[in-house]
């Protein structure tokens, strides 16, 4: 969607601040030993005691009230019994609605002690989407911000996952435009100001390509390595971009 009243505008900025109450709370209670389940719980009770739900169960009927990845799963995990250990990644995926709009962010956090490489794909995440969003400027071109994160993982030494972008968000979770995470040609529409994008690297310690498990929802990595994930949403302006979902 694209920002047009001062109203849509409060409105976003509010769906933003729970969903990083959200993952504040769960990013605290990762430890060795908790589940994703509980997890999950964790930010099922910030959404309740905001009066906010899982845009995710809302619009495409997910099991869960976020989505929970770990290690070589992407995005979509589901959460469940699982018990976190010691060197793994968690990524933290949150989609909240509040009175018809919407907003997304996902961290991946180090569980217990993790080595060297889990450690600098973290930063490269991270420093992918610090680039990303300084591209995301009112006149520029929309695959500027693939460029950024393809430029800058490259830098790093890792992949990008090309097969899954960012997107346009705002009433529903994925509206127009997809964003894509490499440079695409195709990808050449102006940003206009108050446009509302979920921008997202994800990278990966190997090769970038990936495969949907069987129960439909978890995409993870076709040759098992590491990945992680950073996301934002923002709102488009004349210069540095409105982050909704910051801490």
């Amino acid at each position: 969607m694209s920002v047009e009243t001062r109203e849509e505008l409060l409105a976003l900025k509010e769906a933003g601040r729970i969903v990083r109450a959200a993952l504040d709370a769960m990013s605290e209670a990762v430890t060795p030993g908790v589940t994703t389940a509980s997890l999950d719980g964790i930010a099922e009770g910030v959404l309740r005691a905001e009066g906010a739900r899982s845009a995710p169960r809302l619009v495409y009927a997910f099991p869960a009230a976020t989505c929970i990845s770990v290690n070589d799963e992407v995005v979509h995990g589901v959460p469940s019994a699982r018990v976190l250990k010691d060197g793994d990644l968690v990524t933290l995926d949150v989609t909240v609605e509040k009175e018809g709009f919407m907003a997304d962010a996902a961290v991946t956090v180090p569980v217990g002690n993790t080595d060297r490489l889990a450690r600098a794909l973290l930063a490269a995440a991270q420093r992918a989407l610090s680039r990303a969003l300084a591209a995301a400027r009112a006149g520029a071109r929309l695959n500027e911000i693939g460029r950024a994160v393809s430029y800058s993982a490259r830098r790093d030494g890792f992949n990008v996952v090309r097969e899954l972008s960012g997107h346009g968000i705002g009433r529903t979770i994925h509206e127009p435009p997809a964003v894509p995470n490499v440079y695409e040609r195709s990808a050449r529409q102006r940003l206009n100001r108050g446009l509302v994008l979920a921008i997202e690297p994800m990278l990966t310690t190997g090769s970038g390509h990936v495969v949907e498990d069987a129960d439909g929802w978890t995409v993870r990595t076709a040759d098992g390595a590491l990945a992680a994930h950073a996301e934002h949403t923002i709102v488009v302006t004349q210069g540095a971009p409105l982050v909704l979902t910051a801490a």
